[in-house]
């Protein structure tokens, strides 16, 4: 048998993932825009100019014009009143053109996050943050509209790599309300038997080494080592932490939540960062929006 140091993980390569399923839904809107006429719209509310969501949007807005979905940029300032924020809003649930709403978070310190977030039609929920759509993914025998863009990725990368979660013991390191708790609810959906570990967890490293699925999403830099993943399991990484790195240009390089060079020698699939979870999040908010739109226009 090779020995332990020959085991090389294989790679799951969102990237390329990511791009497989951005065709399929280019595909799916020159059927609709030869069908019926009309394509999917997104609006896109940023509020403020901070730099990273600047790029994510950025991002989003150059993904939409490649599978054409028309993107509705809308840009508040900084100091834009949650009255005025909440206005616009209810002005894109009404407007028949546009499939699906996503405001970039973080929002300024003076908005109600969760007043704004609930205030958009859950039709066009396609960040799937909306309490009805987390309620529904919460509950057996129901269906969300719109399951959240990042732990929808992290599922299809299991499933389009052959991954079977049905009975396999998932680990999801993180509870947040953005990726740790939906995807925990989808394991669960998936007939998994899942297991939440968080700050307050006593010896994380001997729950997380009884995995055969691992989801890291605690957003701390190269936490899990090789040592704490199960040989041969699933690992997906979520992480995206930047740390000092003198010799890039940037003065700093991007890691995951895990070990990647440990975890490769362990691991039966690993997700590298960047490159693994993050184009899929993308596509997933491109997905999404399509559903949308088809719900609509295809009826």
């Amino acid at each position: 048998m090779a020995s332990q140091s020959d085991h090389k993980a294989a790679i799951i390569d969102g990237k390329a993932i990511a791009q497989t399923i951005r065709n399929e839904i280019a595909e799916e809107v020159r059927h609709l825009s030869q069908k019926y006429g009309k394509v999917p719209g997104l609006a896109v509310v940023i509020v403020g100019n901070r730099k990273d969501s600047q790029s994510y949007v950025s991002m989003k807005r150059k993904a939409c014009a490649e599978v054409g979905i028309i993107s509705l940029d809308i840009d508040l300032p900084e100091d834009v009143s949650q009255v005025d924020l909440i206005a616009k809003v209810h002005e894109l649930n009404a407007n028949p053109d546009v499939h699906g709403i996503l405001v970039q978070l973080p929002l300024p310190k003076h908005i109600n996050e969760e007043k704004v977030l609930s205030e958009i039609s859950i039709e066009k929920d396609v960040d799937g943050f909306h309490p009805l759509n987390i309620g529904k993914l919460a509950m057996k025998g129901r269906e969300p509209l719109f399951l959240p863009c990042t732990p929808k990725g992290c599922l299809e990368l299991l499933s389009r790599s052959g991954i079977s979660i049905k009975g396999k013991k998932a680990v999801v390191v993180g509870r947040s309300n953005i990726v740790g708790l939906p995807v925990s609810l989808l394991l669960l959906k998936a007939d998994a038997t899942v297991t939440v570990v968080h700050s307050h967890s006593h010896d994380p490293e001997s729950i997380i080494r009884e995995a055969d699925i691992i989801i890291a999403a605690a957003g701390q830099a190269m936490m899990i080592k090789g040592s704490w993943i199960k040989p041969g399991a699933a690992v997906i990484d979520v992480g995206t932490n930047a740390i000092d790195d003198s010799s890039r240009k940037s003065g700093y390089r991007l890691v995951g939540d895990v070990d990647f060079q440990e975890a490769c020698k362990v691991a039966g699939w690993v997700t590298p960062v960047p490159g693994g979870v993050g184009p899929m999040t993308v596509a997933m908010l491109l997905k999404n929006t399509l559903d949308g739109a088809e719900r609509v226009i295809a009826q």
